[in-house]
């Protein structure tokens, strides 16, 4: 008695287009950063004030508003 393999389900253009954007946008880069005493107190007050639950939203939020705004007031140059 054997049994049919079943055939993978057929996806639709909007099904593919989903799975391969979170796939795209899985972070799978580690970075590791240090902060002082000062510093992780001011990262903390603001997170309390502000109901931040994960630093490390915040933290990527900064990081990436920095980076592009300064990407964007400083285009590459071609020569």
């Amino acid at each position: 008695m054997s049994r049919a393999k079943k055939s993978p389900k057929k996806l639709t253009p909007s099904e593919q287009y989903k799975l391969n954007h979170r796939e795209e946008m899985l972070r799978k880069h580690r970075q590791t950063i240090y902060l002082n005493d000062r510093e992780m107190a001011a990262i903390s007050a603001y997170c309390s004030r502000f109901q931040v639950k994960h630093k490390s939203v915040l933290l990527r939020d900064a990081i990436l508003s920095r980076v592009l705004e300064t990407l964007g007031e400083n285009p590459p140059t071609l020569f």
